[in-house]
């Protein structure tokens, strides 16, 4: 489902939704536009709220160990991943100089400033359905956004005894700026592609694809 099609957004103040989905560099050159910063200083504050509430109701670690359990799963890595299974990336608004670099940080922002919507048009019962429907499964299963994914996905395949390769499919570019694509596989079937400006860079990638597939 597009995410403008979800029937929670589709219910948000157009004039706010617009504003979340746009970023400084746009508002910059479009005088009659706002940019997130505001809604998203907003969402940061409604998105620790939320979390913090879940974690002190449904566990019983120390103060410590939820803030760092809450970090993993609010942090920059982990909000980007939310937009992009949702979609919100691709509705980002920049200007020019900004086009074909919409990076996390960015992508991150903006699915704050787009929870900071929901909860002025909405109020906090709206958003908090949202943050549950969107983050609270992948905290349910401790799913993990960052690390080293080729030893999590070499601990994962030794568990059922799979073998695990690495494929170089395609390198491209200047010799001072190549490409690389790798594909890896699990007994001989494709469980995740990477591209990397390194083979290294590729082969994490393509284990973070294929490991976030194997924990849903």
């Amino acid at each position: 489902m597009d995410f403008l099609n979800r029937e929670i957004i589709k219910k948000v103040n157009r004039n706010l939704l617009m504003e979340a989905l746009t970023h400084s560099s746009y508002s910059n050159e479009h005088k009659d536009s706002k940019n997130y910063e505001r809604l998203e200083f907003l969402g940061d504050a409604v998105l620790e709220l939320i979390t913090s509430e879940y974690f002190y109701n449904n566990t019983i670690l120390k103060e410590g160990e939820m803030t760092k359990k809450r970090a993993s799963f609010v942090c920059e890595q982990a909000l980007s991943y939310y937009a992009k299974e949702l979609g919100i990336d691709k509705h980002i608004r920049v200007g020019h100089g900004q086009e074909g670099n919409v990076n996390d940080t960015i992508i991150a922002d903006v699915f704050e400033s787009v929870l900071g919507a929901i909860y002025l048009t909405h109020g906090l019962d709206i958003a908090k359905e949202y943050v549950y429907e969107i983050i609270i499964p992948y905290i349910e299963k401790d799913f993990v956004f960052f690390g080293d994914y080729k030893t999590m996905l070499q601990e994962y395949v030794q568990t059922d005894k799979k073998s695990l390769e690495y494929v170089l499919v395609k390198e491209y570019g200047e010799a001072h700026n190549k490409t690389f694509e790798v594909e890896v596989k699990i007994d001989n079937i494709i469980y995740g592609r990477g591209v990397g400006k390194s083979k290294k860079e590729a082969e994490q990638q393509a284990a973070f694809d294929a490991y976030k597939k194997s924990a849903k």
